[in-house]
């Protein structure tokens, strides 16, 4: 879409568009844009909230007052919650506060094993998966994350790829064994709420936001370049700042 913008704005009209992935809009640099931090498919917030939907509405309409671009703006506030989206989250599995204390690798491998019944389960009822992009194993993914949280200099496992395109397939993967084995258990939590305990409760989530401020200062330029723009989202950091 923001590519689309640059051709719309050649045959004199003007454009804006809502960003839900700010660093992907950054490198468009479309003639104007609104980044929004809510989650993904919900450019205006939760549903059935006008008057919040037409705040935001109102932020994307006053970019025009820019003649020209590039503009990227950020809208200052967090979606409301969403009253879909339960808020007691009653989950089988304890994420329990003494696991913030362990050491990151071995949590996480220690919460996936913890999980592992509910994703059989997941996978039963879908008949399907998602997780299996990075071609390892959801532990063998783990073990890489573990690796690099520990400074243990490694390269890229895969000749045809690089240690950061590597490392973003296994995240890929971590997040959608979890999100699979979560949304399996009693409740019918939303994705939302799923995405909420995802990175407020589990050792997933500490050990994802640890990798960002390690590989951040990465030597290989892949995994500092996929910490910076795409590890953890916007909306979780500004949480965390």
């Amino acid at each position: 879409m923001g590519a689309l913008g640059h051709y719309i704005e050649r045959a004199g009209v003007p454009s804006a568009q809502i960003s839900l992935i700010r660093e992907q809009t950054a490198a468009i640099a479309p003639p104007r844009a609104l980044w929004v931090p809510f989650m993904l498919g919900r450019p205006f917030g939760v549903p059935n909230d006008p008057e919040f939907q037409t705040r935001v509405l109102r932020a994307l309409l006053a970019l025009f007052e820019h003649p020209s671009g590039p503009v990227l703006e950020d809208f200052p506030d967090d979606a409301p919650a969403d009253p879909g989206d339960a808020a007691g989250f009653a989950c089988p599995v304890s994420f329990a506060p003494a696991a913030a204390a362990q050491e990151p690798g071995a949590a996480l491998l220690a919460e996936i094993e913890q999980l592992a019944v509910w994703h059989e389960l997941a996978k039963r009822r879908r008949g399907r998966t998602t997780v299996g992009i990075s071609g390892l194993s959801v532990v063998e993914a783990a073990r890489l994350v573990g690796a690099l949280l520990r400074g243990t200099p490694i390269g890229s496992p895969q000749a045809d790829a690089s240690l950061g395109m590597v490392l973003k397939r296994c995240c890929d993967d971590i997040k959608a064994y979890y999100f699979e084995a979560l949304a399996a258990q009693p409740g019918q939590l939303s994705a939302r709420a799923i995405d909420a305990a995802f990175w407020r409760d589990t050792a997933a989530g500490r050990a994802f936001l640890q990798l960002r401020e390690a590989g951040l200062g990465h030597p290989d330029e892949s995994v500092a370049g996929f910490a910076e723009r795409s590890l953890v989202p916007r909306a979780i950091l500004h949480r965390e700042q």
